[in-house]
Protein backbone atom coordinates (compact mmCIF):
# COMPACT_ATOMS: atom_id res chain seq x y z
CA UNK A 1 0.00 0.00 0.00
CA UNK A 2 1.61 3.85 -0.82
CA UNK A 3 -0.08 4.75 2.09
CA UNK A 4 1.85 5.39 5.22
CA UNK A 5 0.22 4.78 8.35
CA UNK A 6 1.83 5.65 11.42
CA UNK A 7 0.39 5.51 15.01
CA UNK A 8 1.09 8.83 16.86
CA UNK A 9 2.63 9.29 20.29
CA UNK A 10 -0.20 10.74 22.45
CA UNK A 11 -0.18 12.13 26.19
CA UNK A 12 -3.29 11.75 27.80
CA UNK A 13 -4.55 12.93 31.20
CA UNK A 14 -7.91 13.83 32.99
CA UNK A 15 -7.64 16.80 30.76
CA UNK A 16 -7.63 14.91 27.54
CA UNK A 17 -5.42 14.29 24.45
CA UNK A 18 -2.07 15.80 23.24
CA UNK A 19 -0.24 14.89 20.06
CA UNK A 20 1.70 16.52 17.11
CA UNK A 21 -0.03 16.09 13.92
CA UNK A 22 3.06 16.59 11.73
CA UNK A 23 6.96 16.13 12.42
CA UNK A 24 9.00 19.39 12.36
CA UNK A 25 10.81 18.79 9.22
CA UNK A 26 7.69 18.17 7.24
CA UNK A 27 5.49 21.33 8.76
CA UNK A 28 7.04 23.75 5.88
CA UNK A 29 6.12 21.68 3.18
CA UNK A 30 2.51 22.14 3.86
CA UNK A 31 0.43 24.57 1.82
CA UNK A 32 -3.14 23.80 3.60
CA UNK A 33 -4.26 23.14 7.10
CA UNK A 34 -7.74 22.65 7.74
CA UNK A 35 -9.68 20.62 10.85
CA UNK A 36 -12.59 19.01 10.84
CA UNK A 37 -14.82 17.88 13.46
CA UNK A 38 -17.41 15.36 12.42
CA UNK A 39 -20.62 14.58 13.95
CA UNK A 40 -21.27 10.42 14.57
CA UNK A 41 -21.99 8.61 11.26
CA UNK A 42 -20.80 11.27 8.97
CA UNK A 43 -18.20 10.47 5.70
CA UNK A 44 -15.97 12.86 4.74
CA UNK A 45 -13.18 12.58 1.85
CA UNK A 46 -14.69 10.23 -0.85
CA UNK A 47 -12.09 12.08 -3.33
CA UNK A 48 -8.57 11.69 -4.21
CA UNK A 49 -6.05 14.39 -5.29
CA UNK A 50 -4.34 14.95 -8.54
CA UNK A 51 -1.47 16.95 -6.96
CA UNK A 52 -1.35 17.19 -3.28
CA UNK A 53 0.04 14.80 -0.80
CA UNK A 54 -2.95 14.83 2.22
CA UNK A 55 -1.35 14.23 5.88
CA UNK A 56 -4.14 13.40 7.74
CA UNK A 57 -4.20 12.76 11.65
CA UNK A 58 -7.50 11.18 12.56
CA UNK A 59 -8.56 10.21 16.24
CA UNK A 60 -11.01 7.37 16.76
CA UNK A 61 -13.29 5.69 16.87
CA UNK A 62 -13.14 6.16 12.92
CA UNK A 63 -13.05 4.25 9.69
CA UNK A 64 -10.70 4.90 6.88
CA UNK A 65 -10.65 4.01 3.64
CA UNK A 66 -7.94 3.70 0.69
CA UNK A 67 -8.17 2.64 -3.06
CA UNK A 68 -5.35 2.81 -5.14
CA UNK A 69 -5.92 1.51 -8.60
CA UNK A 70 -8.46 -1.70 -7.91
CA UNK A 71 -7.36 -2.39 -4.55
CA UNK A 72 -9.03 -1.47 -1.46
CA UNK A 73 -7.69 -1.08 2.10
CA UNK A 74 -9.93 -0.61 5.29
CA UNK A 75 -7.91 0.50 8.32
CA UNK A 76 -9.81 1.43 11.82
CA UNK A 77 -8.74 4.00 14.48
CA UNK A 78 -10.06 2.95 17.87
CA UNK A 79 -11.25 4.90 20.73
CA UNK A 80 -8.20 6.97 22.61
CA UNK A 81 -5.89 6.23 19.35
CA UNK A 82 -4.68 8.79 17.20
CA UNK A 83 -3.03 7.82 13.88
CA UNK A 84 -1.02 9.98 10.88
CA UNK A 85 -2.26 8.94 7.11
CA UNK A 86 0.27 10.38 4.38
CA UNK A 87 -2.05 9.88 1.26
CA UNK A 88 0.21 10.18 -2.00
CA UNK A 89 -1.48 11.79 -5.17
CA UNK A 90 -4.47 9.86 -7.18
CA UNK A 91 -5.27 7.72 -4.09
CA UNK A 92 -8.56 7.67 -2.83
CA UNK A 93 -9.53 7.64 0.58
CA UNK A 94 -12.32 8.56 3.25
CA UNK A 95 -12.74 8.88 6.78
CA UNK A 96 -16.24 7.52 8.45
CA UNK A 97 -16.91 8.36 12.44
CA UNK A 98 -17.72 5.01 13.80
CA UNK A 99 -17.93 6.76 17.42
CA UNK A 100 -20.92 8.39 19.39
CA UNK A 101 -19.28 11.31 20.08
CA UNK A 102 -17.93 13.89 17.44
CA UNK A 103 -14.48 13.13 15.97
CA UNK A 104 -12.14 14.86 14.83
CA UNK A 105 -9.04 14.89 12.04
CA UNK A 106 -6.59 17.30 11.39
CA UNK A 107 -5.43 17.58 7.77
CA UNK A 108 -2.44 19.19 6.32
CA UNK A 109 -2.10 19.21 2.16
CA UNK A 110 1.34 19.83 0.24
CA UNK A 111 -1.05 22.13 -2.80
CA UNK A 112 -2.66 25.21 -1.48
CA UNK A 113 -6.62 24.90 -1.03
CA UNK A 114 -7.88 27.06 -4.26
CA UNK A 115 -11.74 27.61 -4.10
CA UNK A 116 -11.85 28.54 -7.87
CA UNK A 117 -9.93 25.18 -9.06
CA UNK A 118 -9.38 22.44 -5.97
CA UNK A 119 -7.53 19.59 -6.46
CA UNK A 120 -10.53 17.01 -5.32
CA UNK A 121 -11.64 14.25 -7.75
CA UNK A 122 -14.85 12.74 -6.62
CA UNK A 123 -14.76 9.24 -5.52
CA UNK A 124 -17.29 7.66 -3.65
CA UNK A 125 -15.74 5.04 -1.35
CA UNK A 126 -18.36 4.86 1.63
CA UNK A 127 -21.61 6.44 2.55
Amino acid sequence: MKVKIIQLKTHTDLRGIVFEPIEQESICTQQNCHIVISKPGIVRGNHYHLYGTETIAATGPALLRFKEGTDIYDFEVHSEQVYKFVIPPKVSHAIKNIGEKDNILIAFNTVPHDPEKPDVITEILME
